[in-house]
């Protein structure tokens, strides 16, 4: 059996993977701000991370996996504020954000996690453990306010290796003068009397990176195995959590950290403020989830992705060979032991478990497809529906027929008709690039 082995981001290597409890692993994952449709960065966070939750349990680990909702938050408030004229309705803003992005997730076949808290429903626990950060000397409060002490935890900046000078000296740090060092970060925000929750400070909201400390806590423990995220969120937001957590417990929060790398576009990191970004809705228009689960999937989750939407539609011919080539194909009597112990599952095997080098995989795959045989196709099928998470069904798509592709249709049509048939083979490549793929009949 493969040892499983992960890049540890608390200390740079690849390490292999032993959980604090044999046969459990508790693994917490950062959830979305419910205020804009989820886009092709959150499907790249959720489908790596569904993988590597189903791979724990292909394993034989019993993994309580958590995954929150941020449902209260300033960008929630300024939409409500925008959209309704009162920012008291981000509730509402959550729950048509939330709503979409669970269909997203089931399109993308990515399991429900165990746990799934929303912030708004942690209120009480937030509160005790910011009062335990008080009591402990981590955290001081200012005009109703609460922030804590950088400097009073030692080990700050152990994850993202960032230099306390450094930071100090102004870097990326937001000015405020209640506070007692440019470093320091909000717990809990004062609020009007009246609005939001009260508290022994009295109302208000809790800060950010607060909130997954206290859901963390409440569902999985003060100790837990596993802690990932997109790459964007190693500092300050789990940076901070760490001091947090370590802070209140007095103990190692999370043994493992793992991150994706960011999406790019056109070398530039996906963001909304450059416009450069696609939601998953807008992506299934044109094509299956399965298409792009399949392309996330055939990128190494530690490496930047390239995001190219036109590679959709060449890995999509990719896809529908394997999906045909599997069709007949029945994995009702399949058992994970013969996964395990068949020469071509056991060797995609070693790629997973080699910190989710799933494109070794595949690879792994397409050497042997001609010439497997029934268990082997069995085999094979059987992994990439539960632990990969892919359907295998074969892609049904209605292609719009743009004026674009029907000048290329007519083209090749034409170099077809004087037998130029390099540049018919050429715009067939073309038109299979965009999705549609050409037979050509008497």
């Amino acid at each position: 059996m493969p040892q499983l082995t992960i890049t540890n981001t608390l200390t740079g290597q690849k390490e292999k993977f032993v959980p604090l409890i044999d046969s459990q692993v508790k693994m917490y994952v950062c959830g979305i701000t419910p205020y804009d449709y989820a886009h092709i960065g959150h499907g790249r966070v959720y489908v790596t991370f569904d993988i590597m939750y189903r791979l724990l349990t292909f394993l034989g680990y019993q993994v309580s996996y958590c995954r929150n909702f941020t449902d209260i938050d300033d960008k929630l408030l300024n939409k409500a504020a925008k959209e309704f004229g009162d920012q008291m309705r981000y509730h509402e803003i959550a729950r048509r954000y939330i709503d979409a992005y669970h269909q997203d997730m089931q399109s993308l076949q990515c399991l429900p996690p165990t746990y799934e808290p929303y912030v708004t429903e942690t209120i009480n626990e937030i509160i005790v453990i910011v009062q335990n950060l008080i009591d402990q000397g981590h955290a001081y409060t200012v005009n109703g306010s609460v922030y804590y002490s950088v400097s009073s935890f030692e080990n700050y900046g152990k994850l993202s290796k960032q230099n306390l000078d450094e930071l100090s000296a102004g870097a990326r740090v937001e000015i405020d003068l209640e506070k007692h060092s440019p470093l320091d970060f909000a717990l809990w925000k004062s609020e009007e009397n009246g609005t939001f929750w009260q508290s022994p400070w009295g109302w208000g909201r809790p800060g950010w990176h607060i909130e997954c400390s206290a859901m963390a806590n409440k569902f999985l423990g003060a100790q837990i195995d596993l802690h990932a995220g997109g790459q964007d969120l190693t500092f300050p937001h789990h940076e901070n959590e760490i001091a947090q957590s370590e802070g209140a417990h007095n103990s190692q929060f999370a043994k493992y950290w793992m991150h994706n790398a960011f999406v790019q576009i056109n070398k530039e990191k996906m963001s909304k403020s450059l416009g450069n970004f696609f939601t998953l809705k807008d992506i299934f228009k044109s094509y299956d989830p399965m298409i792009l689960r399949y392309y996330l999937a055939c990128h190494n989750y530690n490496t930047p992705l390239e995001f190219d939407i036109n590679e959709l539609g060449k890995l999509q011919k990719s896809y529908q060979r394997l999906a045909l080539a599997l069709n007949e194909v029945s994995t009702t009597q399949v058992t994970i032991e013969q996964v395990k112990s068949n020469p071509v599952t056991h060797k995609m095997l070693q790629f997973i478990c080699d910190d989710l080098n799933i494109s070794g995989l595949f690879g792994v795959i397409f050497e042997n497809l001609t010439q497997m045989d029934l268990e082997s196709k069995q085999c094979v099928k059987f992994f990439l529906q539960q632990i990969i998470g892919l359907t295998m069904l074969s892609i049904e798509h209605q292609l719009e027929i743009t004026p674009q592709i029907q000048d290329l249709i007519d083209q090749r049509e034409s170099a077809r008709a004087v037998k130029n048939w390099a540049l018919a083979d050429q715009i067939r490549e073309e038109l299979s690039s965009l999705g549609l793929i050409v037979q050509d009949k008497k």
